[in-house]
């Protein structure tokens, strides 16, 4: 069995205080979550704050980004290294924002994702394509080429990989991707991955990363191939989070 999980992305969003007060929301709403495993991607700046708070809790700490090095002059990186250190179990690698606003190459990312691994960290390892690509039918062409990168992983290393699909093109544009878009792609990432790992990718969760809210999630949620969600803005809210978790 994969295991359902919804893990929640905050972004640049929240002081320390506001995050404190809503992963203490979350914490106290999640109370009767047994069958999803929830994960937080605070800030930085929030991430010890945050981890004192889920200490007894169920709930996974995520950073949303780890450096492509292990050490040294590289000014305002922080480390797989350091991260492990402060008790976090999970890191965002490969988000769409950080592809286009930081170029992050497939290398660049390969080496987070390692580091990440040597540290005891588990990579919530994301892809997706822009509406060029979608509108082009090259949509799973495109992300197949981004799996590439992980798929230099060793078998044992990838079987702790969590996979995110991000359609970019139904972030923020008005655009919605059905349920049945949702299934095909993940589907077609668990085929490609299938082809290199085989039966283990049978046990990958790959989340969906595309405006996923109350309203929607309990149809995507039922899609075969989907397994939990990558949640933006509504991870920000501590209820619409739970009732999101509570789809399945």
């Amino acid at each position: 069995m994969r295991r359902n999980i919804v893990a929640g992305n905050w972004k640049m969003n929240t002081t320390v205080n506001e995050g404190v007060k809503l992963i203490s929301e979350i914490i106290e709403k999640s109370k009767d979550l047994s069958d999803v495993k929830l994960i937080v991607a605070p800030p930085f700046t929030h991430i010890f704050s945050v981890g004192e708070k889920l200490k007894g809790t169920n709930i996974g700490l995520s950073s949303q980004n780890c450096a492509s090095e292990e050490k040294g002059a590289y000014t305002g990186e922080v480390s797989a290294e350091m991260l492990a250190n402060i008790g976090v179990e999970y890191a965002i690698i490969g988000h769409s924002e950080r592809r286009e606003y930081f170029d992050e190459s497939d290398e660049v990312l390969l080496k987070k994702v390692k580091l990440a691994l040597a540290n005891g960290i588990v990579p919530i390892f994301c892809v997706g394509e822009e509406l060029f690509f979608r509108e082009s039918g090259d949509h799973l062409d495109y992300v197949c080429a981004q799996l590439d990168a992980i798929c230099e992983l060793s078998d044992d290393d990838f079987e702790k990989i969590i996979i995110a699909y991000e359609p970019i093109w139904a972030i923020g544009t008005g655009k919605t991707a059905t349920s049945l878009q949702a299934q095909e792609m993940h589907a077609h990432i668990r085929n490609v991955l299938a082809d290199k790992f085989g039966e283990k990718a049978e046990k990958t969760s790959i989340l969906y990363g595309g405006s996923c809210k109350p309203s929607n999630a309990k149809e995507i949620f039922a899609q075969p191939d989907v397994d939990g969600g990558l949640i933006g803005g509504a991870a920000l809210n501590a209820d619409d989070f739970i009732a999101i978790a509570k789809a399945f």
